[in-house]
């Protein structure tokens, strides 16, 4: 039997769930669906991460802007009610007239910045919707990281990270600037971009990476050293994973290419996604964002005008021919079982309050607001697979009758489709004294949320 325990009133501090959220973009200028745009809404985010791509063509010949393909996509960012970190990926034609990955330097410094400036200019002031601009993607593995741009030299990034930052503050004083979205936390150009703003002044507001990883206490890790790597910066900047997910490997038995729809929908993911976020939120990051929210198709004619073949047929066999599935929601929109776990971050309330288990498989999660106490559990270990029943013990509650629900995640797939709620597996009215005690049945690979409300 797996006990666990929640007070009621020893509170631990705000519980900004909202801090972990979900990225978008990097395979098409498709703009999100309505029905992707609501479900986003339902969950009330605050923040969505994003890939400027060259494929918006915002800069076609010299002196020319053209927003016809990338206003529809902001747009239908903003409608989800949340803010953008928003990804520079962009490489002009009239600027970078070669396709070559490691060209990374402008043809012209000050139309480089004029490109930035205009950009920044149109969606941090004309339309607020960019509160955060992120300097290139993966610049470590380039075009493997579907970025046009590989950047491995930190004096290199250096160089451009401070030629691109200016302008966008220029653009738009309290925009908050940061980078370098490495694929690896400690691959250059990360460390030494923290070197160089250390000894130049240069802002860097939050520093990003990105982890690909089925074993959630490695993306807790990461953040321990990340802060470790950023204590002597004056003003230490905001820490965000803003890309993140699981090996294909985890469920794919080694075989990191087989992809079937089935895959989607196995209760596993949906388990190691909310015990990574558990996790993350436990190491205290500022920010992270699941890759990703809507699966896509890709387009060769997108990306052949800035990326080599062998870049254009990567992106085509990990989306089309192998694809990831890695979306909140399938490419016609059919919602996934993480969306669900982001559903139950959203109901955990205001305050995070304190919760303990005594079992290293069990993770937890506990929230209050005025009327409803809430905890998180999810059962997921890399080691043996095992059905479990929880013990949760409440404390410091006040006496009553209450309502009990049980959500959970598992083989089942109990939600509704169409209002995008998840379906209790136990709602009943029940009187609890200052403890109270419940048992929840936890099969291996679930997450279930417990709430007592008034």
């Amino acid at each position: 039997m797996t006990r666990i325990t929640i007070d009621g009133r020893a509170a631990v501090g705000a519980m900004d769930a909202w801090r972990h959220s979900v990225g978008q973009g990097g395979i098409s200028a498709l703009p999100l669906p309505e029905r992707v745009v609501e479900g986003m809404r339902r969950l009330k985010p605050r923040r969505i991460r994003i890939f400027v791509q060259e494929f918006f063509a915002i800069y076609p010949e010299h002196g020319r802007f053209d927003w016809s393909r990338l206003d529809p996509y902001m747009d239908s960012l903003a409608r989800t009610g949340a803010q953008v970190v928003a990804a520079l990926a962009i490489k002009p034609k009239p600027l970078y007239p070669e396709i070559d990955q490691r060209c990374w330097r402008p043809r012209d410094r000050d139309e480089w910045q004029e490109v930035v400036r205009r950009l920044v200019h149109r969606y941090s002031v004309e339309k607020p919707i960019v509160t955060h601009w992120e300097v290139g993607n993966e610049p470590d593995i380039g075009e493997a990281g579907g970025s046009p741009y590989l950047i491995r030299d930190p004096q290199a990034y250096d160089e451009y990270y401070a030629l691109t930052v200016r302008p966008i503050r220029e653009a738009c004083p309290q925009a908050r600037v940061g980078g370098p979205a490495a694929a690896s936390l400690l691959s250059e150009p990360l460390p030494g971009l923290i070197r160089f703003c250390q000894q130049t002044g240069t802002p860097l507001d939050f520093l990003t990476w990105h982890l690909y990883h089925s074993d959630p206490s490695l993306h807790a890790y990461q953040v321990k050293v990340a802060r470790l790597l950023t204590q002597e910066l004056p003003r230490p900047p905001e820490l965000m994973v803003t890309e993140w997910s699981i090996l294909p490997s985890a469920w794919n038995q080694g075989e990191s290419t087989l992809s079937t729809e089935e895959q989607a929908f196995a209760p596993r993911r949906a388990a190691m996604v909310a015990a990574t976020t558990i996790e993350m939120h436990s190491a205290g990051l500022d920010g992270s964002f699941y890759y990703h929210l809507w699966d896509q198709v890709c387009d060769a004619g997108d990306f052949a005008p800035f990326f080599s073949a062998q870049g254009v047929a990567n992106m085509l066999h990990h989306w089309n021919e192998a694809p990831h599935r890695l979306g909140l929601f399938g490419i016609d929109g059919q919602v996934r079982p993480p969306y669900f776990v982001y559903w139950m971050l959203a109901q955990l309330g205001e305050t995070q309050v304190a919760a303990s288990t005594d079992d290293v498989a069990v993770r937890t999660l506990a929230g209050r607001d005025a009327r409803r106490l809430s905890v998180m559990l999810v059962n997921h270990s890399l080691d043996a697979q095992q059905d479990r029943v929880a013990t949760c013990s409440f404390s410091n509650l006040e006496a009553g009758m209450k309502q009990l629900t049980v959500y959970r995640l598992d083989q089942r797939q109990r939600w509704d489709a169409e209002r995008l709620e998840l379906l209790p597996v136990e709602q009943r009215q029940t009187y609890t004294q200052q403890t109270y005690q419940c048992q929840i049945g936890l099969p291996a690979n679930s997450v279930a949320l417990v709430t007592l409300s008034t």
